[in-house]
């Protein structure tokens, strides 16, 4: 993600595709795609194609039009984090973490890579590791929301009530208004806790 235009694009289809706004996602995607092919960036036109078949869960085409990607920018941690993804969804779980550390070793400073291998090491039962990407990933973009909520359950599945609580507020207080659903979803899971 060298150019600021297409990282900013980027940003925008992770957050929509995370809030599960999937119009919003295809539209950041084909703005993308339009502008690396105006620009002639090869690897960003395969990386937002491969954002397409994400969207439209045709994985084994996105790991294909990603690994492309990969050998025009082969520092373009977010391909690797996004084959990562693919790799969950197609069930091929023992590749996931040497693809999400091969993106942290060319991308360091890109905190969803770090976010989402620690969501995956969470949904494995390995909450501590997971603990320590969320923490990461927040030194690096201290404002999401969605980090906070996945730090939360891993505090909670590890029995650390009072830290998973603060993580939820915390959670709470970074979402942006049109999030008004999440927010109440959240303010139930503080609930939840404080009352359990």
């Amino acid at each position: 993600m060298n150019h600021s235009l297409f990282t900013s694009l980027r940003r925008l289809i992770d957050e929509a595709i995370t809030f599960d706004d999937l119009s919003s996602a295809y539209k950041f995607a084909r703005e993308g795609e339009q502008k690396a092919l105006i620009m002639e960036c090869a690897g960003e036109v395969m990386y937002f194609r491969a954002q397409f078949a994400i969207i439209e869960g045709f994985f084994e085409e996105a790991l294909t039009l990603l690994r492309k990607a990969l050998v025009f920018n082969p520092t373009d941690g977010a391909a690797y984090n996004d084959i990562a993804l693919c790799m969950i969804e197609l069930g091929r779980i023992e590749e996931v973490c040497e693809f999400f550390d091969q993106g942290i070793a060319v991308e360091p400073d890109y905190a969803t890579i770090h976010h989402n291998k620690g969501w995956f090491l969470n949904k494995i039962a390995q909450h501590e590791e997971a603990l320590v990407c969320f923490q990461r990933a927040l030194e690096l973009e201290p404002s999401r929301a969605v980090t906070y909520e996945n730090m939360a359950d891993a505090y909670e599945l590890l029995g650390c009530m009072p830290e998973a609580i603060a993580a939820y507020k915390q959670a709470i207080s970074c979402l942006k208004g049109e999030f008004a659903p999440i927010r109440e979803q959240l303010e139930q899971e503080v609930l939840r806790l404080e009352y359990a």
